[in-house]
């Protein structure tokens, strides 16, 4: 969930359309300012669609990284991408000494304060995030790494602002197996979750049928071991949720 600038509102583009959907999104030259516009559009129902179309499971995914980061009280946390903040508080009920959320759409980030928590929310850019060197023990990103419009850069990022020892987790959607699982995983995603959470969320931006292209599109788990061991961590974990439904990486800076 990040773009490197903010853009006039006349110049934002209007959203995904069927022709750029036809293509591999990642490649879209405008992929940050679109996305950036799409979570604006649907920011108002993020919330209610992602508990309705994930069956109420995203919450246990979240609430599974923490315990696969296994959370200390003296840790320092940051969670990028962090959109109405579901799992920057989840980091602070898991025992985190302090928690930042950093999000790039206002839209997003307005939701998150509105809820009062007491965390601290920053708008922000995962390639560039505003926060010295080896600042945190912990660094998160769910559901986000992939509308980067550079991922690498980002884990690179993530790399630099972590302390040595620090640990990383990237929840990311992925393909899910057996065959019967994954085609109707297949069906879900294509055909119903567009036009139901289209619906809900009253949307003009394309954001869920760009959804499932840019799962389609992304890393699979070989290539996301290969991007964060090639920013230097250490992966030791890539734990599959829910038949793999989405994975979580977790990795480790080397102290």
């Amino acid at each position: 969930m990040t773009a490197p600038t903010t853009m006039p509102q006349q110049e934002q583009p209007q959203g995904w359309t069927d022709a750029d959907l036809a293509h591999d999104p990642h490649h879209d030259e405008e992929k940050a300012a679109k996305v950036r516009a799409m979570f604006g559009a649907i920011a108002g129902r993020y919330d209610l669609n992602n508990r309705l179309h994930s069956f109420g499971r995203d919450q246990a995914w979240r609430r599974a990284t923490v315990r696969l980061l296994g959370i200390m009280p003296t840790d320092e946390a940051l969670d990028v991408a962090c959109g109405t903040g579901d799992l920057t508080r989840t980091l602070k009920a898991g025992g985190a000494a302090s928690v930042v959320g950093v999000d790039f759409t206002p839209e997003m980030l307005a939701i998150a304060r509105a809820k009062g928590d007491g965390l601290t929310y920053l708008q922000g850019d995962a390639m560039e995030l505003p926060f010295e060197s080896a600042r945190f023990d912990v660094v998160t990103i769910a559901f986000g790494l992939r509308n980067v419009q550079d991922p690498a850069r980002a884990v690179g990022e993530f790399f630099r602002v972590l302390r040595p020892g620090g640990r990383l987790a990237v929840l990311e959607f992925d393909r899910p197996s057996p065959a019967p699982i994954a085609w109707i995983n297949d069906l879900y995603c294509r055909r119903i979750m567009p036009w139901t959470a289209t619906l809900i969320a009253r949307d003009r931006s394309g954001a869920y049928r760009y959804l499932p292209r840019s799962i389609e599109t992304f890393l699979d788990r070989p290539s996301m071991r290969r991007l964060l061991e090639g920013a230097g961590f250490e992966v030791t974990a890539q734990r599959r949720m829910t038949f793999g439904v989405c994975v979580c990486h977790v990795a480790v800076k080397a102290p």
